[in-house]
Formats: C-alpha cells, structure tokens, sequence
C-alpha cells in the first residue's frame, strides 16, 4: 500500500519532465521557425538570390570581447595614422569650399540614429540632388576623386566606433530612406548589432557606385537589385560573427583596397 503513492509521485514528475522536455523543444524550433521565416520574408520582399541564404545558425563572438577589441584597435590606429588625417583634412579644406568632415544621419544598432563622420568628398549641399553616389558623379571633388577610390573618406568613422555608434565591423549604416525598406524581422536581426566600418558587402559590391552609374534608374537598381544582396550579407554576419571572422574582414578589406 504504501508503494502506491510513490509510484504516482514518480509518474507525476516523469510527466512534468516531458512537459518541460517539449516546451524546451517547441521553444527552440520557434526560434527556428523566426529565424528561417526573416531569411524567406527578406527574399520574399526584394528577391535575394538562393545562393546568398543567411546563415539560420545564431552562434556568434561576445559583444564584451567584440568592443573591447574594437577599443584597442582604433586607439591604437588612431595614434598611428594621426598625422594622416590631418594631412588629408587639411587637403579637404584647400580642395573646396565647405567643412571637412561630411556629416550625414545614419541608423544604428537598435535603430537609434547618430550623425556619421567622413572626410567631405563632394560639393557643400550635393544631398540636395540625392543621397545616392552614382558614377562619375559630377558633385564629387578633385581630392574625394581619390579619397573615395581608396576609401581613405571613411577613416573618420573611427571615431563613431570610440564614441560606441559604430563598430569596425558590421552591416554598414544606412540613411533611414532605405531602412524603412527593410522587412520587419529582417530589420529587427540586422539593427541587433552595431554597424560597422566595413563588411563581406563592402569588399565584395566595392563596385557600387560603378554599377549604379550604368543603370537607366539608379534608385531602382539599388533597391531592387543591390540592398537585397547586402541585406543577405548583413543577416549573415549579425546571426554568425566571431572575433575571428572580423579579423579576417579587416585583412580582406585592406588586401582590397591595396589590390584596387
């Protein structure tokens, strides 16, 4: 008889276990299901290619290790490469008539905004005319001819990475125009990092301006054709980074730059 009561403790918490069992595994395939239904949303929304799927795996480096490492590394090329950016913005100046560094609105991590910082590369009000650089564009100056070519305009963004708005690394930062295209959970994975200085898409679509520059509509090739393929970088990366992939990032980006 008094077996019995045990029994039906035993069968209770046996019961219990397997509930918490399927709720742990319904939990996870949820956030599967999450995960793969931004990547189709996203391709449903601008027709990202098959061969550029996002990486469902969330396993990524910690936030702490990451800006730690963005930390050390921009002080230390801050205080190295000073003399440069002097140099380049008293170049700026005497090139053209306006400030040196171009300052634009651009959306960060958890869509906060915060204003870029870039050496001034075309003519005093060019946005005026629209926020997309295609080609030769004729608002561009002698000195952001060059600055751009070499991505040397980018190097104030080193200090949006010590002030936390950015990272060396990441999905780069757009205007808020464009962001407002974004699928909504696609939006919500890509904003859950810091935007950064460079990434896969800015190595591998260097080019941008070039192709744009061929188009009949520039506005519809880049959102049609080209933020559909960044988007895909941009998931991959905010789903999957590592200390060591940013690494490699970094040297690709440089080789890149060297080899143009």
């Amino acid at each position: 008889m008094s077996d019995k009561p045990e029994n039906k403790q035993g069968v209770a918490s046996g019961a219990e276990a397997g509930r918490a069992a399927r709720s742990d595994r319904e939990s996870t395939d949820g956030a599967a299901r999450a995960s793969a239904n931004a990547a189709d949303e996203s391709r449903s929304r601008f027709g990202l290619p098959d061969n550029l799927r996002p990486t469902l795996a969330a396993t990524h480096g910690s936030p702490i290790v990451k800006r730690l490492f963005d930390l050390t590394a921009v002080l230390a090329g801050l205080w190295l490469i000073w003399p440069l950016l002097v140099l380049i913005a008293l170049w700026v100046k005497l090139d053209s008539p306006g400030p040196v560094f171009f300052r634009q609105v651009r959306v960060g991590r958890g869509g906060q905004l915060f204003r870029i910082h870039k050496f001034r590369t075309m003519q005093i009000n060019a946005e005026a005319a629209g926020q997309l650089t295609v080609g030769a564009d004729a608002r561009v100056t002698r000195a952001g001819r060059l600055l751009r070519k070499t991505k040397l305009d980018e190097l104030p963004q080193l200090l949006d990475v010590l002030f936390g708005d950015m990272s060396l690394v990441g999905p780069r930062p757009e205007v808020p125009k464009y962001v407002a295209l974004y699928p909504a959970r696609v939006k919500e994975v890509v904003l859950s990092v810091r935007p950064g200085i460079t990434d896969w898409a800015s190595i591998r679509m260097i080019d941008e301006n070039e192709l744009l520059g061929k188009a009949a509509d520039a506005e519809k090739m880049y959102i049609e054709s080209i933020l559909p393929q960044k988007l895909d970088y941009y998931l991959q990366y905010a789903r999957s980074y590592t200390l060591w992939g940013d690494v490699q990032i970094i040297l690709a980006t440089l080789l890149k730059i060297v080899s143009r």
